[in-house]
Formats: C-alpha cells, structure tokens, sequence
C-alpha cells in the first residue's frame, strides 16, 4: 500500500513540535554502603586526631600472697593517632544563555548540574575511603594533603596472598600502604580465619563489604553451595545477604567503589568520617568571570580508624 498522491505528511513537515519527555534517565549508581554506613564526626584542624586504649594482656600467674604490701601495676598508656583532612570538590559552571533558555527534565540548570555534582563527589569520597590503597600525606603549597584509606589502616586481622610479597602495612596509623599480592581464590577458610583473629583481639565486625564477583563466590559458602528454589513463591534463591558466624551474625554488603580485589570485615562503629568545620558537602557561589554561573561543591574529611582491631580484610583475592 503506498501512501495516496498529495498527502501531506510528517516527512515533509516543518512546524511540528519536538515530543521530549519531561523526564532525565539515569542509572549510574550513587549508593555508598560505607560512607552510609560509618558514623559522622566534627574536626576542628587539618590534623584530626583521637586516642585508643589497650589493657594488659590478661594474666595466668596473678597469685598473690596473703597481706602482701601491693606494688603498683604498670600502666598502659593511650595511643594517639590521626588523620589529614583531604579537600575533593566538583565545580559545575552554566552559561547565562543556558540558565535562561526552557529546560526538559529540569527547572533550573544551575540547580540541576550542581545535584549532579554532589552525587559525583559522593561517588569520588566513597571510591577514595575504600577502593584506593592510599598512605596519608601531609601536602604543601605544590601538593595536596590526602587523607589514609582504610587500605592503610587495617593490618592486624588479615589473609594475604601468598605470593608477590604481599604486606600489610608497617604501622596501623595511616601512614604505609599495604602491598599487593598475587591473587588468589577468596575461600571461607581465609574469612574464618580473619572472623577468628578480630575476635581474639575483642573486634565484634557485623558487616563484610566486597565487590561484584567475591559476592558471588560469597555466596556458594557453605549452606548455599546450590541455588534453593521455593516452590511456593516460584523464586529460587541463590544469595547470602548474611553470614551466621561463629563469633556472630554479619551482614553481606557489595560495594562498587571498592576494588574488586578485597573483602573488607568490619565493625562500622569503629570507623567514621570526621568533616572540617562548615565543610561538609557545601556549595560555594565562585566569582562571576563572564557570561556563566560556577558553584563549587566541596568537601573536606578525614577518615577515623576509632580502632583497627576491630576490623580485618581477606586481601589478595581473585576478582574475575
């Protein structure tokens, strides 16, 4: 069938109206489990410090004499730590015929792009607290201060590799990297292993955070080495969302910002963000230099390792 003589149609129109949905898609993912998940902290300097307290080592051989004249028992100081606050911010600039001209999906492009920056920080901070192996440095007029990973702090409940030197870091300050080994596979034995060490050391971890494909080997663990299908709902079920563990029950969380090399074991109390005074997240308006609007979204945070101890890593681990 051919379209009949002289009909006019939209192949030869010019007038008609463009049909743009009022809707932006988007799916890039702004979920940080971490970030989300520690607790929020003021600082007040560059260098924000806390203390942590270690008891004596418990004793077999406390006997005593009866009427003894006591002396007195050695004191065990507090260890000071820190960290260095690292400033990371996005800048969003619109020109003045953009702000002006009707938008799709958005109301105010100024607005619009600074969201979107926010989202994209967010993103930077998660991706430099757990999936950058980074020591802290203290910076100067050419350098910028960083601040220590969780990479550099985790160094006394963990399973490395076993080839490749691998090395946890020489001191659990934030001051070393840890180095990398050649991976290998990522077993249930390894976390037991890290699960049976924090706990000797009192940890309580109830999260373990990894990647896409150690979820998934996470997940043929023992008690779900085949899928389950309930019959009843017609779902079959082949996931581990927690682990029941021998030192208690913890959650299975997957982060994209981490690197897909390490399983992080966590008790998340034990970890924060401290934010510098008003810096926190904020928008700055920035000088006007022409026809165009700048805000500046910046952030400037250091991470708190309130205890080490209390977490561990299953390091080294293949990821594909």
């Amino acid at each position: 069938m051919a379209l009949p003589t002289s009909t006019f149609a939209t192949y030869q129109a010019v007038g008609n109206r463009e049909d743009l949905s009022d809707m932006i898609y988007r799916i890039d993912p702004t979920d940080t489990p971490f970030m989300s998940g520690v607790e929020k902290e003021k600082a007040s300097a560059v260098n924000h410090e806390w203390q942590t307290q270690a008891l004596a080592a418990a004793s077999s051989a406390n006997a005593q004499l009866e009427g003894d004249d006591p002396t007195t028992t050695a004191t065990t100081p507090t260890v000071r730590l820190g960290n260095l606050c690292q400033i990371s911010y996005k800048v969003a600039r619109v020109s003045g015929t953009q702000q002006a001209v009707d938008h799709a999906g958005r109301d105010n492009e100024l607005a619009y792009q600074e969201m979107l920056k926010g989202l994209e920080l967010k993103r930077d901070i998660e991706t430099i607290l757990v999936g950058t192996n980074q020591a802290k440095v203290a910076g100067d007029t050419a350098t910028p201060r960083k601040t220590a990973s969780i990479l550099s702090w985790i160094a006394s409940n963990t399973s490395k590799g076993t080839a490749g030197s691998p090395a946890d870091p020489s001191a659990p300050d934030g001051s070393d990297t840890r180095d990398d080994g050649t991976p290998i596979a990522f077993t249930e034995a390894r976390l037991k292993s890290v699960l049976s060490s924090i706990w000797i050391n009192g940890g309580k971890p109830g999260t373990i955070m990894t990647g896409a494909f150690n979820k998934q080997v996470f997940s043929t663990f023992t008690g779900r080495a085949t899928a389950v299908e309930e019959a009843k709902s017609k779902k079959i079920v082949a996931s581990v969302d927690a682990y029941e563990s021998d030192f208690g029950k913890l959650k299975v969380v997957a982060n994209r910002f981490q690197r897909p090399r390490d399983v992080l074991v966590l008790e998340m109390d034990k970890w924060a963000v401290a934010y510098l005074n008003g810096r926190n997240m904020i928008s700055i308006p920035l000088a006007k230099t022409g026809d165009s609007d700048r805000r500046q979204i910046l952030a400037e945070y250091a991470l708190v390792a309130r205890n080490e101890k209390a977490s561990g890593g299953v390091f080294d681990n293949t990821a594909s």
